[in-house]
């Protein structure tokens, strides 16, 4: 003989919440199946083992809880009746077999198959945005049904006024929803007719960014610095190489090899999208490479001493080492900026920006696709259009010049 009751669990979760769980006693063995559902203490009906009609979601709840006592019920019937042995672990089993992968089980395994191909920023950065909207909808188990436009509206507004995120910062978490959902829709674990993506819905538009570059002046500033610590001419160094580059990507910038120029030229395959890189060295660039270009430096040694030591086998250990050795040059880089009197966020990737607010409409944008390694000519125009502002001064000093 069993006993089935629902119960809240006094196992409260980082939200303060109690789950709701379905109790299993046989043969004085116990197991619990959550509903997925996590409430407070004062929302809980004890006596009558349902939810106060004060919750928000009592309804949908508590049919909730009718459904899942139907389900174990129905196993446990079903065993009597073929005179089988069944224990209460067999029971929560077989019932939770029955439910289908949620969002967040999904999103889970999403995570998985990132950190199984070695993609350890992707995957550090997508399980951030997972967890956030977890702490966000306050339970573990989210149906496909239950991510609606209202739902995703509140989030966002979550993230711009309580968290004080960037508007580009929400469209990423929306993204990484989307992305989750569509994956669910192509295994068949959720309906197109809840999609809560497209027109009429929740559109993705991701904002204009404000790129700012550096000056002529200010990066003049830079190449004749004087009386800078070892750190910071370093950081200096770094980051003109990468200007005079076009802006070479600071992770890219740190695994240049000596093997990697060659007739003059730099040769190398960028990380970010697998491009081949083939560019001039310009003479200035030439005169800071042979400042590390030293003695007993062997044609497969890295030009910059930063990542030295580190297991280029190990992704993760590669990728941390980067992204710690980033954030140092960047700090020096901001003192820098302060000693040189130059009024904008000194940054590795402003070295990008400042190629961009130079050369304006200096070059093609074909040519500029190709300095940029740009799979798209769209993707250049879009960055380019920060710095292109020639026609927009001349046609309005065209009107109010008279």
């Amino acid at each position: 003989m069993a006993t089935v009751q629902t119960v809240l669990r006094k196992k409260v979760n980082a939200q303060n919440l109690y789950p709701i769980t379905i109790r299993i006693i046989k043969d004085r063995k116990t197991s619990f199946i959550s509903i997925g559902q996590h409430i407070a203490l004062k929302f809980w009906d004890e006596q009558n083992k349902k939810v106060k009609k004060s919750h928000p979601n009592a309804t949908r709840i508590n049919r909730l809880i009718l459904k899942k006592l139907s389900e174990v019920n129905d196993k446990l019937l079903e065993a009597e009746i073929n005179e089988e042995f069944v224990s209460a672990s067999q029971v929560r089993a077989n019932v939770k077999g029955k439910n289908k992968i949620d969002f967040f089980r999904l999103a889970e395994l999403h995570l998985e198959n990132l950190k199984k191909a070695e993609k350890h920023s992707q995957y550090l950065t997508q399980k951030g945005r997972v967890t956030k909207f977890k702490e966000f909808v306050g339970k573990d188990k989210l149906n496909f049904k239950e991510i609606t436009v209202f739902l995703l509206k509140n989030f966002e507004g979550y993230l711009l006024n309580q968290k004080k995120r960037k508007p580009r910062t929400a469209v990423n978490y929306m993204i990484m929803i989307r992305k989750i959902y569509n994956l669910a829709i192509s295994e068949g674990l959720a309906e197109n007719s809840n999609y809560p993506f497209g027109k009429g819905k929740i559109q993705i538009r991701i904002p204009e960014s404000d790129k700012v570059g550096l000056s002529i002046e200010e990066v003049k500033k830079l190449e004749t610095a004087k009386d800078l610590s070892f750190a910071q001419q370093d950081a200096v160094n770094v980051w003109l190489t990468s200007f005079y580059f076009a802006g070479i990507r600071v992770s890219d910038m740190l695994q240049l090899r000596k093997s990697d120029f060659k007739d003059g030229r730099l040769l190398y395959r960028m990380n970010k999208n697998q491009k081949v890189v083939s560019l001039k060295v310009p003479r200035k660039a030439e005169i800071i490479l042979d400042l590390y270009n030293k003695p007993g430096i062997g044609n497969h040694d890295l030009i910059f001493p930063y990542l030295r030591g580190t297991n280029f086998n190990d992704s993760k250990e590669l990728l941390t080492r980067i992204k710690t050795v980033t954030r140092n040059l960047n700090r020096r880089l901001e003192l820098v900026a302060k000693e040189l009197k130059i009024d904008k966020k000194l940054s590795m990737h402003i070295a990008r920006h400042t190629f961009g607010n130079i050369s304006g409409d200096k070059i093609p944008i074909q040519m500029l696709q190709k300095l940029y390694r740009h799979s798209s000519i769209t993707t250049t125009i879009a960055y380019q259009s920060s710095f292109l502002k020639k026609d927009t001064d001349d046609a309005l000093d065209s009107v109010v010049n008279f």
